[in-house]
């Protein structure tokens, strides 16, 4: 259990500790030792609970999101030459193999780095983007920065139309709007904000801010949908009373993130409020844990795995709420942040072999023993524990916001 009786401060340094130590000693060898591909480049990320290679296909998100992974720990946590050297080996086999003639990456390549996909998904785009960023600042390379501007400018062109001409949909019978898009670009503002024109940056994330808070959250539940219309309003079909509630917490704390950085502060009262609406709303009160999709209306979800318990939902909660206690000091944000980390230490982390666990049923127990695949790398995990620390740290010091907000 977290330490619940010590005074807040205590409580939150205890928690700092726990997840910095968890990351440097647990998390990040278990990628080191086993992730890289000396021979080919890149990284093996369908790794099984010891961390045997049971794929040797490469998916660029992840390819590109453990570049960034330990691009970042260089740039913030210690300039350790094993770092960037694991950086550069991902950042070269994508700079080598992983774009199509137009400039966009490809989804898989084989081991060798051949394509086996088309470039049809913009997200890996977005993430090559932020890869190359955070790469290009930590080796001081020029290139990295200029396929980082390049691909971003891609992602721009692309997302009013995200999967262009692979889109199985019916251009205007249904025009829905993405939530998971807005998320990935305020991510990627986030990473690559200095690298763009100050204004450009500014008001772009202003502008995501408010459409999550304005269009996106439903004005009766507090919460946010996954999808709505274009003009507007709830679309009352499967996809548009969809709930994602990890999806949900990881686009609010980048929301408040953005808020912060680009002068939306009076924003973060209610991005806060909307955190806790979410974990209230998706938390599992037979079994606890939070849900993986839900229906507004209490109907049944179109996906088979709605009651699953994930990796990355767990991480995303326990940043979001490290992040809404360093600005509220709010003992229910304390409370939500234990409540996910106690669940997240008793389901998903291996003490064994080390790393978390991917997939739990919904009484929290491991579908499969897993710890890397086509979805799963070294991203999520590394960047909650990370992060996560970091705004616990900064709570000792930061002076508590109001986080009262007008609504649920």
């Amino acid at each position: 259990m977290a330490t619940t009786s010590e005074p807040d401060g205590g409580a939150a340094a205890g928690l700092s500790r726990t997840y910095r130590d968890a990351l440097l000693n647990d998390v990040l060898p278990f990628w080191q030792n086993h992730s890289p591909d000396r021979e080919c480049g890149g990284y093996f990320t369908c790794l099984d609970r010891a961390g045997a290679v049971f794929d040797t296909d490469k998916f660029l998100w992840l390819q590109a999101r453990q570049v960034w992974t330990f691009a970042h720990l260089y740039n913030t946590v210690e300039p350790r030459k094993d770092w960037l050297e694991t950086a550069r080996l991902g950042a070269d086999f994508l700079a080598g193999h992983g774009r199509a003639e137009n400039g966009s990456f490809y989804y898989a390549l084989t081991r060798e780095g051949r394509p086996l996909s088309q470039p049809w998904n913009i997200f890996t785009d977005a993430f090559a983007a932020m890869g190359f960023a955070e790469y290009g600042r930590a080796a001081r390379d020029p290139r990295a920065v200029e396929i980082a501007l390049r691909t971003y400018r891609l992602f721009e062109k692309r997302k009013t139309s995200p999967k262009g001409r692979f889109s199985k949909a019916v251009p205007g019978a249904r025009p829905l709007e993405s939530l998971a898009l807005r998320m990935i670009h305020l991510n990627l503002l986030l990473v690559m904000g200095d690298l763009l024109e100050e204004a450009e940056a500014r008001n772009t994330a202003i502008a995501l801010i408010d459409d999550v808070l304005t269009r996106f959250r439903h004005p009766g539940l507090g919460i946010l949908l996954e999808n709505v219309p274009a003009g507007g309003g709830v679309s009352d079909t499967l996809e548009g009373r969809m709930v994602n509630p990890g999806h949900g917490l990881e686009v609010l704390w980048m929301a408040l993130a953005a808020a912060e950085r680009w002068g939306r502060a009076d924003a973060i009262p209610l991005l806060v409020r909307s955190m806790l609406s979410v974990a209230e709303y998706g938390w599992d009160r037979e079994y606890g844990g939070l849900l993986y999709r839900l229906d507004i209306l209490g109907k049944p979800p179109m996906q088979i795995e709605w009651d699953r318990k994930m990796w990355w939902v767990f991480a995303e909660a326990i940043l979001a709420f490290s992040m809404a206690y360093e600005h509220t000091r709010s003992p229910e944000c304390l409370a939500w942040l234990e409540r996910f980390h106690d669940y997240t230490w008793a389901h998903f982390v291996d003490p064994q072999y080390g790393e978390w666990y991917g997939y739990l049923n919904r009484e929290g127990r491991p579908l499969q023993d897993l710890k890397g695949n086509r979805w799963k790398g070294c991203y999520h995990v590394p960047r909650a524990l990370l992060e996560s620390a970091r705004a616990l740290d900064r709570s000792r010091e930061r002076r508590p916001r109001n986080q009262q907000a007008p609504g649920r």
